[in-house]
């Protein structure tokens, strides 16, 4: 356990009631949670307000309360400790009451739109493969070196942030990578954490929902670069033109990447296929087994990290050349009568043209290409009619079905979709908001040497209607399917 007065002195707080001499046995957010002796943070999230709910955390046995605002009636025996910013706050103190573990790894933060997932768990693979320890924090799970825990956001809060990253340190860990979502910069789970570097992909529509504008977006991704140390890296990606804007006003130590452009790293792209991709990296060829232009911009990330942390050349690049793809990220499989069928999260236009024009780059000259697809409920909606516009530029077919509705009408969803699809190509849509049924009608529709993409979810074992979350994967509808017609 730790001394309270220890705790609060690494914040800064302008009004403290009661004694500060206690043991906590633990950090809280929901009242809940608490037990005798916990510090319950009371802070003002999207959904409640924890101001709320600190008669609930003092009834639970909290002994000491962040907050904002104190309680008209303050209990006896309990410490407040009054702030400007709760979530600051609880940043800075998670990462004290866990012993700041990321001052003791070497911690790599990776934002953007897409790409993030792919980069830092190849990040991981990659370190792992050299024989070195290293944790992962990613939308799809979360690594304590070879431990898995299934994850619920692409960044959890500080308190769980800190705890995952002491527990990567008993393990033995010297390397942790994470996804670095605008929400959790903008929301401040990332405050007192210390990064050894960080990396920027790309900035395109999404999350306009929560940000409503993109300048606040991409002011949210820039603030990460704003924060960072002079000790630390920052790598961006110069092939987007939000990549000199992350380094404006960054005290870290300055790099780049790019294919297109002219960078501190640069790759060249000399063959591709539907298997993989041949390369020229630092001067040396190599064979990966990543598909699309999209896919040699993450890799070469990997790379350049790497180089930033001082890895050997030679050997990071055999690795890379051994590294395979990312579930549900250009996922591919030849089944159902000899077609390919690829499953891939793509859930943004900028995502969804990429996958597709890859798929289009790569085809047989006869094959038909059907792309099913969907967009998240209670979620930004102006990019639905520009992910309409960009499956019918690049499909030759198109089902517009269900992803995530949460609470929205499927239908009406889908409708939205459809209104970015011009009147001519109408005869080539779809719609079929079952989205199980959506996939089987691609699959018996296509013919063999056919390319079906079904986006939107990759990785994703569920479907969230109404605040339930149903099982559903898109690869076992697939591989069910396929049993059946061989049955």
């Amino acid at each position: 356990m730790k001394q309270l007065n220890k705790i609060i002195e690494h914040i800064t707080y302008f009004n403290l009631q009661g004694s500060s001499i206690k043991e906590l046995r633990s950090i809280e957010l929901d009242s809940r949670k608490c037990v005798n002796g916990s510090l319950f943070v009371a802070h003002n999230g999207t959904q409640v307000d924890g101001h709320n709910y600190i008669d609930k955390a003092i009834e639970n046995g909290a002994k000491a309360v962040v907050c904002e605002e104190l309680p008209k009636k303050l209990a006896e025996d309990v410490c407040f400790i009054q702030v400007i910013n709760s979530s600051v706050a609880l940043g800075k103190i998670a990462s004290a009451y866990y012993d700041f573990p990321s001052k003791k790894l070497k911690l790599i933060g990776v934002t953007g739109t897409n790409g993030k997932t792919s980069i830092v768990t190849l990040l991981y693979e990659l370190v792992r493969n050299l024989g070195i320890k290293a944790g992962l924090l990613s939308t799809i799970k979360i690594m304590l070196d070879d431990k898995e825990i299934n994850a619920s956001h692409t960044t959890p809060d500080a308190v769980q942030i800190n705890k995952y990253l002491s527990e990567m340190l008993i393990l033995g860990c010297e390397y942790a990578f994470m996804e670095v979502s605008s929400h959790a910069v903008d929301q401040n789970r990332i405050v007192g954490l210390n990064f050894t570097g960080a990396v920027f992909t790309n900035l395109t529509h999404d999350h306009l929902d929560y940000h409503q504008t993109f300048a606040n977006y991409r002011d949210a991704k820039k603030k990460f670069f704003d924060q960072l140390s002079p000790e630390a890296f920052a790598l961006v990606n110069l092939d987007d033109k939000n990549g000199s804007i992350m380094l404006q006003n960054s005290k870290a130590k300055k790099s780049s990447y790019a294919v297109k452009n002219m960078a501190a790293y640069m790759t060249k792209a000399l063959e591709y296929d539907m298997l993989g991709t041949h390369l020229i990296i630092d001067n040396i060829e190599l064979w990966t087994q990543f598909v699309g232009k999209f896919n040699v911009s993450n890799i070469l990330a990997v790379y350049a990290v790497a180089s930033l942390l001082n890895f050997d050349k030679t050997e990071v690049l055999t690795s890379i050349s051994a590294l395979k793809p990312v579930k549900g990220r250009f996922e591919s499989m030849m089944c159902c009568s000899n077609k390919m069928v690829i499953v891939d999260y793509a859930h943004t236009p900028d995502a969804l043209e990429n996958v597709l024009e890859t798929i289009n780059d790569l085809r047989q000259l006869d094959a038909q290409i059907y792309t099913v697809f969907g967009a998240g409920g209670d979620r930004d909606k102006s990019k639905r009619s520009e992910m309409g516009a960009v499956a019918e530029k690049f499909s030759d077919k198109i089902i517009i079905t269900s992803d995530n509705p949460r609470t929205e009408d499927p239908s009406a969803i889908i409708e939205d979709i459809y209104n970015g699809i011009s009147k001519e190509a109408a005869i080539k849509v779809l719609k079929i908001a079952d989205r199980a049924e959506a996939i089987k009608v691609a699959l018996m529709m296509s013919k063999s040497g056919d390319i079906v993409l079904i986006a939107g979810k990759g990785h994703e074992d569920y479907q969230e209607i109404n605040g339930v979350k149903h099982h559903f994967d898109d690869k076992e509808i697939v591989l069910e399917f396929d049993k059946s017609i061989k049955a």
